[in-house]
């Protein structure tokens, strides 16, 4: 019997609002509540699994993963989940078999990737693993990375060796030298299989912690708490600069533990050689006590006084900096405090509290600009600290051209505000929840990237806004979208220029469905912060117009350009690429070259130009072909010759290229030139097969017969070089061209053939 609909969607919703609290466990009732409707409806099922993970119920949620692939054979994430939960619950097999299946699902739908993050999955549970480094070598090698493509090439040449198949092994690290001559591991490799020592077998990367028992992974995810939730940052870094000089106190007068001869760890803090005699140590132990009894005593003005003297004789840890810093700002001594609180900035400990302290006395002082500045460093430092560590960096980076640009503001009315509102956020007991909680109000880039609290706080009307943020997301979630829609519209009056804001309309009229309203809307981002010099962001939003509308080949023209601008060289080359690729399947050829051949100029500025050039410089000679343009396709494959010697394709293109055009002597020479090549790198086997496959592409070509008898000849192989000038012999004999006829005879004689009698005959009989 079929389930109600209104009961599933209700059930659902629920369980999205409950998850978007982060209360899981009311979650995982509602999902399952949605189940016993419909028990194998996808949704339902990946978000039960997604609770179950969080609420660390992972046979539960492997169990329920398993129910989605069941459903949804080709759901790759789902099948990523499972190889994730197999292995934090020490399945390593099965671990391996998803996380296979996973990258060839993610591969399917052209998520290279994820494919390579599964890939490189199975390579560290399963070291060993000859699927996987295959797939990776190949795939590397296919998105141009021939750095990785040659380490998985010997991963997998190593394993195939150990298996007793040595000329296969040797087959995989030519291609290896192939696709990286200058590579040092593919010439040791080269190397030790050319003397018939064994290539060293794959192991797990370094650092990698294996496979975790249950415990140990509950153990590891349980997030570390704050050492006191109930202090704000300036709180909390007094404490911790009190705690250090009181252990510095306690090792000096320690004189005779145990530990007394490692205090030149200590004293390397200290001024000069970091070496302190017996009276400087005293004289420091005098002023620190002084310094810890007068602030007991609420003397601030004395303990900043004895803090002086010690830094004068000598200790000059960070803590007594900060320590300084902060009694000096209570006397109002604010040009000493701003000095001392300097040092402090770089320091992880204290460099928080030291920017919020500057920014007070900044501010009191009536200088907005520089107080302004003050705040957002310490905004940027605590923002990055309560994001994932993988995100910390870029946050770090979204708030340099926030930083630069109010230092230009003008308008103090604003400036003023923006202190007061980063003061509000942050002098709080609980502050780090407080600012998680402001963060999930925060709309996301389409890559999942998190965005700097800055971009909400410089708004006049912040508290409006945050407040108007968790109403829209929240009719959202319940499927209001008008009045969801209408809120948005409200809180721009508010805030006009909060372009997240803009954005989250945009994902509005997604769900929505009204596509090409959102791409307007996104577009008018785009260039709001291509205006204000936030390339990063402006990059991100063209990224999500390109996911709805592909063939939109203005908007990729833009991307491209704020790709050069931000030096993201290799990222701009493969968005021309893509776009030539539109053309070339639009039957624009014209176009789809003359991008190609912008692409090839750009990757002059890239590291990476000669793979690049290789890559683009193949697509333009294909074009070339089709358009029959032969002799701009010649001059595209020399240039390929020119960076890749060792390519094949553009040697054999080369010179069937030029027989076409009645140009067998430039063939020659290119033959004649590739020869050279692979006997000087001591490739001769692979001249052969080249010539052997020449004959049979290209027919009996007496120059190319006259290489493959050179090779045959130097290899040892006498009986199969008298063939091919045999061979040579009759096609010259046919043409009538009898001189040349004895040439080829004495050079077979040369050879001392068992049957020279015969040959010697026949020579006396072309002489005569």
């Amino acid at each position: 019997m079929p389930g109600r609909e209104d009961v599933f969607q209700k059930a659902l919703n629920d369980g999205h609002s409950a998850a978007w609290d982060q209360t899981w466990d009311k979650a995982a009732v509602c999902y399952q509540r949605a189940l016993d409707e419909f028990p194998d409806n996808p949704k339902a099922l990946n978000s039960l699994a997604l609770a179950q993970y969080q609420l660390q119920q992972y046979e539960a949620a492997l169990e329920t993963y398993r129910r989605v692939i069941k459903v949804s054979p080709d759901d790759a994430i789902a099948m990523e989940k499972i190889a994730q939960l197999s292995e934090k619950l020490g399945n390593i097999n099965q671990a391996v078999q998803a996380a296979l299946l996973a990258a060839e699902l993610y591969l399917k739908i052209r998520d290279a990737d994820k494919a390579i993050e599964n890939w490189s999955r199975v390579t560290q549970l399963a070291p060993e693993n000859l699927t996987a480094h295959s797939r990776l070598a190949m795939v590397y090698e296919k998105m141009g990375q021939a750095r990785q493509s040659v380490s998985e090439y010997i991963a997998v040449a190593s394993l195939l060796q150990h298996s007793g198949q040595p000329q296969k092994a040797m087959e995989l690290v030519d291609r290896a030298m192939r696709l990286s001559p200058d590579s040092s591991e593919a010439k040791q490799a080269y190397g030790l299989l050319r003397s018939g020592q064994m290539l060293p077998k794959p192991v797990r990367p370094r650092g990698g912690t294996g496979p975790l028992k249950m415990a140990q992974v509950k153990q590891l995810e349980t997030p570390k708490k704050a050492s006191d939730n109930t202090l704000d940052p300036i709180a909390e870094a007094r404490q911790k600069a009190m705690k250090m000089i009181a252990e510095v106190m306690f090792e000096f007068s320690d004189e005779n533990s145990a530990e007394a001869q490692q205090r030149r760890g200590l004293q390397t803090l200290m001024r000069g050689t970091g070496m302190l005699n017996q009276n400087q140590q005293s004289r420091i132990m005098l002023h620190l006590s002084q310094a810890i009894d007068s602030q007991t005593k609420k003397n601030d003005a004395q303990a900043a006084e004895e803090l002086e003297h010690a830094l004068d004789a000598g200790f000059t840890l960070p803590a007594v900096y900060f320590d300084l810093g902060f009694l000096r700002s209570r006397i109002d001594r604010n040009e000493s405090a701003l000095k001392h609180l300097q040092q402090c900035y770089r320091h992880d400990e204290y460099g928080l509290a030291a920017r919020m302290i500057s920014g007070q006395i900044l501010q009191k002082e009536g200088r907005l600009k520089d107080a302004a500045v003050e705040y957002l460093e310490a905004l940027k430092i605590a923002d990055s600290a309560v994001v994932a560590p993988d995100q910390a960096d870029s946050i770090r980076q979204l708030y340099e051209p926030i930083v630069e640009a109010q230092e230009n503001a003008e308008n103090d009315q604003n400036v003023g505000k923006l202190c007061e509102n980063i003061q509000e956020l942050l002098m709080r007991p609980n502050w780090r929840d407080h600012l998680s909680q402001a963060r999930m109000q925060l709309p996301r880039t389409s890559e999942g990237a998190a965005l700097p609290l800055a971009e909400v706080l410089i708004q006049s009307q912040s508290s409006l806004v945050l407040g108007a943020m968790s109403l829209i997301n929240a009719l959202a979630r319940a499927n209001k979208l008008r009045s969801a829609m209408d809120e948005a519209f409200y809180a721009v009056i508010n805030a006009p220029t909060y372009l997240p804001l803009h954005s989250l309309i945009g994902d509005l009229l997604i769900t929505e469905d009204r596509i090409p309203d959102a791409i307007a809307k996104f577009t008018v981002v785009a260039q709001a912060y291509s205006v204000r010099g936030e390339a990063a962001q402006a990059t991100n939003i063209l990224r999500r117009i390109l996911k709805l509308a592909p063939m939109d080949l203005a908007i990729r023209t833009r991307l491209i350009d704020q790709l050069i601008a931000r030096g993201q060289v290799d990222e701009a080359i493969s968005e021309y690429i893509e776009l030539a690729d539109i053309y070339y399947r639009l039957a624009e050829l014209d176009m789809a070259r003359k991008t190609y051949a912008t692409a090839l100029r750009v990757a002059q500025q890239s590291s990476g130009n000669r793979t690049w050039s290789t890559q683009i410089l193949t697509r333009m000679a294909d074009i070339d072909m089709q358009r029959l343009d032969w002799r701009q396709a010649i001059r595209v494959y020399e240039q390929i010759r020119t960076l890749r010697p060792d390519d094949e394709t553009a040697r054999k293109s080369l010179i069937d290229l030029n027989l076409r055009l009645g140009q067998p002597q430039q063939a020659a020479s290119e033959l004649d030139s590739f020869m050279t090549y692979l006997d000087g790198t001591g490739k001769i086997e692979d001249g052969i097969q080249f010539c052997e496959t020449l004959i049979e592409e290209q027919g009996g070509q007496i120059f190319i017969r006259r290489n493959l008898a050179e090779l045959y000849h130097k290899s040892g192989r006498v009986p199969e070089a008298i063939s091919q000038l045999d061979a040579i012999g009759d096609t010259l004999m046919a043409s009538g061209d009898t001189q040349a006829v004895v040439e080829v005879v004495n050079q077979i004689l040369m050879m001392n053939p068992p049957n020279a009698e015969e040959y010697r005959e026949v020579l006396r009989q072309l002489q005569s």
